[in-house]
């Protein structure tokens, strides 16, 4: 089976890449290097550019005619950048992917996978979210998410395409191979602002310490990148099992199905790393919330799968692909302005 995967030079896309060719599938690049690094690319059958390219997407697939599902995983994701800029990110997350979806139906192509996000929850009282919880998207990168998946259960229903939302949680870690993992060297991210910090040798800041949750730091589900990386790639090979004619869109969690504060996440860094850099107490940012964790038991029953990679395993991968990113000059340059 050969799979076309938008954003594939990303952190996510590119872990989805090699999750799927390990699996014997042939891979299909699709990125426009916006932040995706072009060694992550070069591993696999390799375009760049725009997703809302109709000549390229006809390209792609004339010259590639074995596709037969797209992971989309291309999007912009830095929530205080969206705040900032939300006709942005409707236009790179939203427009774009109708233009993508529009390319893929001319093709012939209706399986898609689609990396959505857990960010589209509404906070519940208990912190917990299953498929059915109520949403309410707190960022306009959240929103970008959620129109998405509406788009794509409106084409479900109409016969254009069948589609599963993946929607993840916080992922951390890195392709314990370390073929991959996250390609920008200042991740706006938890994690990767705590290596940083540490680096260099200057605070990290913790935004709100007044939420609802038991230290009062947001909670969150943090998730191996591989163990999402594999998710994906069961649902490429048992994509006909998820959704049918009758169900054609279907949405599924996948996290680790317990929540870590950022706090407790800042002790197993100091645990894993040896050392922490000095922490500080900071107000909280524009579109956060306390957070939640998942209800896994969907993706449990639909594809055997659950997280097996603990936190402190994802600080380990995270701090080792850093280094190693650092050595051989593996991160993304800078976006242009």
């Amino acid at each position: 089976m050969t799979v076309l995967i938008t954003g594939g030079a990303g952190f996510i896309g590119s872990t989805v890449a090699s999750a799927c060719a390990d699996r014997g599938h042939e891979v299909v690049v699709l990125d426009d290097l916006s932040t995706g690094t072009p060694v992550f690319a070069a591993r696999h059958r390799f375009y760049r550019g725009d997703i809302a390219d109709a000549d390229l997407i006809d390209r792609i697939v004339r010259e590639n005619p074995d596709i037969t599902t797209v992971v989309h995983c291309a999007a912009r994701i830095v929530v205080p950048e969206s705040v900032a800029d939300p006709f942005g990110y409707f236009d790179s997350n939203v427009a774009r992917t109708v233009s993508l979806l529009q390319g893929l139906a001319r093709n012939g192509i209706d399986r898609v996978v689609f990396s959505s996000s857990a960010a589209i929850y509404d906070t519940p009282a208990d912190g917990v979210v299953a498929e059915g919880s109520p949403l309410a998207p707190p960022s306009p990168y959240a929103d970008t998410k959620a129109v998405i998946e509406r788009v794509l259960a409106a084409g479900a229903g109409a016969g254009l395409l069948r589609a599963v939302a993946l929607r993840y949680f916080n992922p951390i870690g890195a392709d314990p191979r370390l073929r991959t993992g996250l390609q920008v060297p200042t991740p706006s991210h938890a994690l990767g602002k705590l290596i940083s910090a540490w680096r260099a040798d200057e605070p990290f800041v913790v935004t709100g310490t007044d939420w609802p949750t038991r230290d009062g730091s947001g909670v969150r589900d943090y998730v191996h990148v591989w163990d999402l990386a594999e998710a994906h790639a069961l649902v490429v090979d048992r994509f006909d099992d998820v959704v049918d004619e009758r169900e054609p869109f279907r949405a599924v969690n996948l996290g680790t199905g317990q929540g870590t504060t950022v706090l407790e996440l800042v002790e197993a860094f100091g645990r894993v790393a040896g050392g922490l850099p000095r922490v500080e107490i900071g107000a909280a940012r524009a579109g956060d919330t306390a957070g939640a964790f998942a209800d896994v038991s969907l993706a449990r029953e639909l594809l055997g799968w659950e997280a097996r990679l603990t936190v402190d395993e994802g600080i380990a991968d995270s701090l080792r692909w850093s280094d190693l990113a650092r050595r051989q000059g593996l991160f993304a340059p800078a976006p242009s302005p």
